[in-house]
């Protein structure tokens, strides 16, 4: 029998799960493509500390998926206005992070942690809830039009460099 997944706000205790889980999604974007950021010494611990710090602020929210009591998966969302002073105000929801150890996909637990901030989104009054999705990820781009998103811009990018 399957376990359960539960999700759950993040708590202090969460710190090292979410490091590891961030440079695991770290790892994927660069490994997907070479021209994403990759991480300097130390930054999973200082995402992981910022994140947890954060977790009392009323526009910010993260949860965690657990299995079995082992942190498995994370989301972290924000309300903010995208569009500041020069459109109308709307309040949006905005997703930075959500990743989910490979070992533990295809069981609904995006889904389920999704699931959790699209409600929390909801309870603030949002209008619509934005997101980035790497251009060379698949199966990301599959799993956001599977909860219903849509592209509404394309972000592209040109090295100087030449490469």
């Amino acid at each position: 029998m399957a376990s359960e997944v539960r999700i759950r706000r993040v708590r202090r205790r969460d710190e090292g799960a979410i490091a590891r889980l961030w440079l695991a999604l770290s790892e994927y974007h660069v490994a997907l493509d070479d021209r994403m950021p990759v991480p300097t010494e130390g930054a999973a611990e200082r995402y992981a500390a910022r994140l947890v710090e954060r977790r009392n602020d009323p526009q910010t929210r993260a949860f965690v998926a657990e299995i079995d009591r082992e942190v498995v998966g994370y989301v972290l969302g924000a309300v903010v206005d995208l569009y500041s002073d020069l459109f109308e105000h709307a309040e949006s929801g905005y997703i930075a992070d959500v990743f989910v150890d490979p070992a533990h996909r295809r069981r609904g637990v995006a889904r389920q942690l999704f699931g959790a901030m699209a409600g929390w989104f909801a309870e603030q009054g949002v209008a619509h809830i934005e997101w980035q999705v790497a251009a060379t990820n698949p199966a990301g781009v599959a799993f956001w039009e599977a909860v219903g998103g849509r592209p509404v811009v394309v972000r592209m990018r040109l090295a100087l460099d030449g490469a």
